[in-house]
């Protein structure tokens, strides 16, 4: 065993597909019954209140909720109730927590604000007995087990994982949920390119500055990626859609200009390659995570997803390869991967 298989990194990261399977198996019944209280009430729309890794989390929740079960979806903004004591007003609404610990005060105020006006409250957690949960009115357990590493990994695809049960289940979709089910086995066989991304790694060991493109079900994982890099790496590292980027940011392409592209098959594949042309017509340094040979073409350091999975989880398997890129690169720079400076595994904001 080499020195980083025995980070609580490398463990946690190869733990997921394990984690995935058990919260399948666990949280269905807690997901069926806060969908019946959704459907109930006649929500009308999702509030999302949560921070850092939770919050990309929440960005899914914007495409694969308010795309397919049609509930628009608003992440919060703690601050009007913390600072300003402004709080919006919650009619109809789905107030929904997202949070490793559970501890954050600016995510419960939200929650508490919620439940104070009678709004129904719901957290997804890693912890079932913390102050957010005292507050939701239902709680999912993303089952993820203790965390030690500061940069969280699994406890990031089990949130996922569970907006995607929540929004399948409250669809009555028996497809989907199918989909689910074969989840893990697709997470394991993306680890297997572990060794592949370790090679390469290296290469990028004295980059100072980088983007992360994703777009559609993928911005968030550009988010995701991005905020592991700085963690880990310490690099400075920006996430945007591939459309934002065109309008201006572009203009920071340059020979040899570190670009990574999120583009799993999909919907958005043929943007993606054209997007992944232009980048390189630029001589920017692409890097470019995808299944799909029209993307990769184009890409100066390819790094293809072994299985393919559709394109509403792919977050789920693609954010993958970004947690190992950014884990081997801080382990090529001698960075202690447990333990990024100036972080601890909870932080509480108000």
């Amino acid at each position: 065993m080499t020195s980083l298989e025995a980070t609580h990194t490398y463990r946690e990261i190869h733990e997921q597909p394990a984690v995935i399977e058990r919260f399948l198996r666990t949280q269905r019944d807690v997901t069926e019954r806060l969908s019946a209280e959704i459907r109930r009430r006649g929500i009308t729309h999702v509030v999302i209140s949560a921070r850092g890794t939770s919050d990309n989390a929440g960005r899914y929740a914007t495409y694969v909720v308010g795309g397919y079960n049609r509930l628009p979806v608003a992440l919060a903004t703690p601050s009007l109730h913390t600072v300003y004591g402004l709080p919006p007003r919650f009619d109809g609404a789905l107030v929904l927590g997202i949070s490793q610990s559970g501890k954050s005060p600016d995510i419960i105020s939200v929650l508490e604000e919620a439940r104070s006006q009678g709004a129904l409250t719901a957290s997804i957690t890693n912890a079932t007995s913390s102050p957010l949960a005292d507050v939701s009115d239902f709680v999912i357990d993303v089952q993820a087990g203790d965390e030690r590493a500061i940069a969280a990994t699994k406890s990031y695809t089990s949130q996922v994982t569970a907006v995607a049960l929540l929004s399948a289940v409250l669809a009555q979709d028996a497809a989907r949920l199918a989909e689910l089910d074969r989840l893990p086995a697709a997470v394991q066989a993306t680890l297997a390119m572990n060794d592949e991304i370790a090679a390469i790694a290296p290469r990028y060991r004295y980059m100072t500055a980088a983007v992360v493109i994703g777009r559609g079900y993928n911005y968030a994982t550009a988010f995701e990626m991005a905020l592991k890099m700085k963690e880990l790496t310490y690099t400075i590292v920006e996430p945007y859609s591939s459309a934002d980027f065109l309008h201006g940011p572009v203009a920071m392409v340059e020979e040899g200009f570190p670009v990574v592209v999120i583009a799993p098959s999909g919907r958005m594949a043929a943007e993606m390659a054209d997007f992944v042309a232009h980048v390189r017509a630029l001589h920017g340094e692409t890097i470019v995570i995808s299944d799909d040979e029209n993307v990769l073409r184009g890409a100066r350091t390819p790094l293809r997803l072994p299985q393919p999975v559709p394109e509403w989880l792919s977050p789920i398997t693609a954010i993958v390869p970004g947690q190992l890129f950014a884990m081997h690169l801080a382990n090529a720079r001698d960075y202690a991967v447990d333990a990024p400076r100036g972080l601890k595994k909870v932080t509480e904001t108000r």
